[in-house]
C-alpha cells in the first residue's frame, strides 16, 4: 500500500481532513498528517463548511484533529502520494515556501496528488497548471485559470482525474474523489 503525506493547517475543512484520513487508513494506506510549525501529537482546529442556500458556504467550528507526524521531518522522497484538503488552511499555507516545495516535489515527480475544494490554491501557488484540468471550489476558479489550468466546473459530488491529479469541488465528492485517488495508488 502507499505512504501518503497529507498537508493541513488550522481551519482546514473538517470533513475534508477527517474523511480522507480515516478512509485511506481503512484502505490500508499509511497516512502522515502534518502542519507547518506543529509536531506529531499537536492538534489543529477544523471548520465545518456547509451549503445551506446562501451565496457561499457557511462556516461552523469543527473538531480538533491530532497530527500524527512532524512537518519539519517530512521528506517528500519518502512518500508515494500527496493529499491536500480544503477549507481556509490552503489560503495561508500557500505563503509557506516549504509547503510549496513539498507540493512541487509531488507534481514534478508525477506522483499521485489529490486536492479538494480550496486545496487547489496550493497547486496554483506552487506550480504551473498548464495542460491540467482541475476542479476546486468555484471561488478558486480564477486561481486555477491564472495558473494556466483548465478549470473543471463539475457537480459538487463529482471528481476528475487528469494524469496523476485527482481534484474535486467539495466534500460531497468524497466517494468519487477517494475512489479515483485510490485507483491511482493501486
Amino acid at each position: 500500500m502507499s505512504k501518503i503525506l497529507l498537508i493541513a493547517g488550522d481551519f482546514v475543512e473538517d470533513y475534508e481532513i477527517m474523511v480522507p484520513f480515516q478512509a485511506l487508513l481503512a484502505m490500508g494506506h499509511e497516512v502522515h498528517a502534518v502542519c507547518p510549525e506543529k509536531r506529531e501529537g499537536d492538534s489543529i482546529k477544523t471548520a465545518i463548511h456547509d451549503f445551506e442556500g446562501d451565496q457561499t458556504y457557511t462556516e461552523k467550528p469543527g473538531h480538533h484533529f491530532t497530527l500524527n507526524a512532524t512537518f519539519s521531518e517530512a521528506d517528500p522522497a519518502d512518500y508515494d502520494a500527496l493529499v491536500v484538503p480544503g477549507g481556509r488552511a490552503p489560503e495561508y499555507l500557500r505563503l509557506n515556501e516549504r509547503v510549496l516545495e513539498l507540493v512541487r516535489h509531488f507534481m514534478e515527480c508525477d506522483k499521485p496528488v489529490a486536492v479538494i475544494c480550496h486545496g487547489a490554491q496550493l497547486l496554483a501557488a506552487a506550480v504551473s497548471l498548464e495542460g491540467l484540468r482541475v476542479s476546486a471550489y468555484p471561488a478558486c476558479a480564477p486561481e486555477v485559470t491564472l495558473a494556466g489550468g483548465d478549470f473543471a466546473d463539475i457537480e459538487v459530488d463529482q471528481a476528475i482525474t487528469c494524469g496523476k491529479l485527482v481534484s474535486a469541488p467539495a466534500w460531497p465528492a468524497h466517494p468519487e474523489w477517494l475512489r479515483q485517488f485510490n485507483e491511482l495508488l493501486s
